[in-house]
């Protein structure tokens, strides 16, 4: 069995902007950017046309908007900017850590997370109680093109895991997200359901079955 975690409200919380169409703003104007004057209207269009359940790259999207509105840029000026706004407070999550250690118990574990961000979620490990070794893989919608509750992202992830689909638990917080394991015959954990500590009882158990 494989065990996955979504990462933002599940192991961590992580401090994001409160107005993200502002912050991009603000780093785009200090990379020389002209940000146009309905900037908060261009950042809530839809620029790209993509498939349900694909998840659209946020500098892509900025770039788009600023397209729409005929403003040129330096090439990376709108991946910078978007990397530089979502620059999280990081804190991980009571029962997170003992959690994931329960899961490397029962089989490989791997993070599972929803985010358009590049760069965001090996910042946030980083600045968490978590080493990358401690996850076998991490597998994101801006790396791989799909969002939960898609089912490319689960099966994805259990194949970088190397079980079958069905053999895949995911412990999420958000059930139609992280709840979208169940579509391709995994089980989903979730916190509004059991705690974080308890989850890490019910693996540890698991892995003790295991073991015996």
């Amino acid at each position: 069995m494989g065990v996955s975690f979504d990462l933002f409200g599940t192991l961590v919380t992580a401090k994001r902007p409160s107005d993200p169409a502002a912050a991009v703003a603000e780093e785009l104007a200090d990379r020389g950017v002209a940000v146009p004057d309905d900037w908060s209207e261009a950042y809530a269009e839809a620029h790209v046309d993509a498939p349900e359940g694909a998840e659209v790259p946020l500098p892509a999207h900025v770039s788009r908007a600023l397209a729409s509105r005929d403003v040129s840029y330096e090439r990376n000026a709108a991946r910078r900017a978007v990397v530089a706004a979502f620059d999280p407070t990081v804190e991980t999550r009571p029962g997170a850590v003992e959690a994931v250690a329960a899961a490397r118990e029962t089989g490989p574990v791997a993070i599972c997370s929803n985010c358009s961000v590049p760069e965001l979620v090996g910042r946030t490990l980083v600045r968490s109680a978590f080493e990358r070794d401690d996850f076998d893989a991490i597998v994101t919608s801006v790396g791989c093109g799909w969002r939960k509750p898609a089912p490319q992202i689960f099966e994805l992830t259990a194949d970088r895991l190397g079980v079958d689909p069905a053999d895949l638990a995911h412990v999420g917080d958000d059930p139609r997200a992280d709840g979208g394991v169940e579509a391709v015959g995994g089980t989903a954990l979730l916190l509004e359901e059991c705690s974080l500590e308890a989850i890490a009882e019910r693996l540890s158990a698991r892995g003790e079955s295991r073991r015996s």
